[in-house]
């Protein structure tokens, strides 16, 4: 009986969740303007993450996505001195 016991009290694993989120947290993620996230979206050469379509006019980020984005570019920058030049 016991074995049953502790199967009902088991915790499922704990699952990551992303939320997709619109231009105006993506800007204040990146610290950038809209224009810059746009001119990045047009550059082929550009690794930022691409938005996720849900209608015709309607985009949003994975916010994991950005959030790693950010984070590659402040180890880029730390790790190369890129980001030090003035």
């Amino acid at each position: 009986m016991e074995p049953a016991m502790q199967l009902a009290h088991q915790s499922k694993p704990v699952v990551p969740r992303d939320k997709l989120i619109d231009l105006h947290p993506v800007c204040g993620i990146c610290g950038v303007k809209k224009s810059t996230i746009y001119a990045w979206l047009k550059d082929p050469k550009s690794d930022f993450p691409r938005p996720v379509r849900l209608s015709a006019r309607m985009v949003r980020w994975s916010e994991a996505s950005v959030l790693q984005w950010v984070q590659n570019r402040i180890n880029s920058a730390t790790t190369t001195g890129e980001g030090l030049q003035s």
